[in-house]
């Protein structure tokens, strides 16, 4: 915190926690994390739109199931570093060799969690709207997509946490968001730079957490009945057994 009356300011003293910081340095802090916002949103929907035919093809050909999922888990093996110092020769220095490199790892998680709630739609909801005259694609996207939605929005929660986690990486290309922030205070051991940034980068996580958690809620809302019913289920249960 800043001095008293005459006293060093925070600045000066290196504080971990400084007002002073804040207050001139506003402008950065809210240009490096809207580059960080851009960079998540812009990686995890092109790996969401990339992901979703992958896992179509992995559940309609059995014989494409094996090499779509391992090689988008080959690929998130792949150490950042290498994979931004590989994909740097054909981007060059820039904000598309973090997009891409992330939109490469999220395939992993968005892939296999995609495929998880299309395969997990009970076969004889399939067969009844095939009953009904439903084609493939309205069996797809009115019948199988909404059920699938839990495991989808799961895997995109975990997607979009980890990339807002792993974009602080692309400092090394000066396209990191609060990364950028991180590495130049850790470079100068300035601490509230690089805390104040890594805060900021933890609060993205959560409140993007949040927002699609709310989404999922909002477009499951069966789920809930779901569980209501189990609960009074279970609470009807333990009622018998102890009248009984």
């Amino acid at each position: 915190m800043s001095g008293g009356a005459g006293g060093p300011s925070c600045l000066e003293t290196n504080d971990w926690i400084c007002g002073e910081y804040l207050r001139t340095r506003s402008q950065e802090l809210v240009d490096a994390t809207v580059q960080h916002i851009g960079i998540t949103a812009v990686s995890v929907a092109i790996g969401l739109l990339i992901a979703f035919p992958l896992a179509l093809a992995a559940r309609r050909w059995r014989g494409a199931a094996g090499p779509v999922l391992g090689l988008t888990t080959v690929l998130y093996t792949v150490p950042s570093l290498a994979m931004f110092a590989l994909l740097t020769p054909v981007f060059g220095v820039s904000a598309s060799v973090v997009v891409t490199g992330l939109v490469l790892y999220s395939l992993t998680i968005l892939v296999r969690n995609i495929l998880a709630g299309l395969t997990a739609v009970p076969a004889e909801v399939r067969e009844a709207a095939r009953g009904m005259g439903y084609g493939p694609a309205r069996l797809l996207y009115e019948v199988e997509l909404p059920l699938a939605l839990p495991a989808l929005v799961a895997g995109l929660r975990i997607a979009t946490v980890s990339t807002v986690a792993m974009t602080t990486i692309g400092s090394v290309v000066g396209y990191g968001g609060l990364g950028n922030l991180i590495a130049s205070g850790m470079e100068g051991f300035f601490k509230a730079e690089v805390l104040t940034a890594s805060v900021l980068c933890v609060l993205l996580a959560l409140l993007a957490d949040l927002l699609l958690m709310g989404l999922q809620r909002l477009l499951t809302p069966w789920t809930r009945a779901q569980a209501r019913a189990k609960a009074r289920a279970r609470r009807g249960v333990r009622v018998a057994k102890a009248v009984g």
